[in-house]
C-alpha cells in the first residue's frame, strides 16, 4: 500500500507523526514526511489512522486492489 503527500497542501499540522510515528516524520521546515523503511510503510496498521488525522486531507493511503 503506497503512501503519498501532497506537499502542496501539508500544513505542518504533525498529526501524522503523532498518530504513526514509525511511518511519518517533519522535515527541517516541518512539513510531513515519510520515514525511510525496509518494508512498507504503510503495512503499519497506524498510517491509515494518521491519513484520517491530517487536518487538511494531504495523506492518502492506497490500497493496491485500487
Amino acid at each position: 500500500m503506497p503512501i503519498d503527500i501532497d506537499k502542496d497542501v501539508c500544513i505542518g499540522a504533525g498529526q501524522c507523526a503523532l498518530a504513526a510515528p514509525h511511518v511519518f516524520t517533519q522535515d527541517d521546515e516541518g512539513f510531513s514526511s515519510l520515514l525511510p523503511r525496509d518494508g512498507d510503510g504503510a503495512a503499519d496498521p497506524m498510517a491509515r489512522v494518521a491519513a484520517k488525522a491530517c487536518p487538511v486531507g494531504a495523506i492518502t493511503v492506497t490500497d493496491p486492489a485500487d
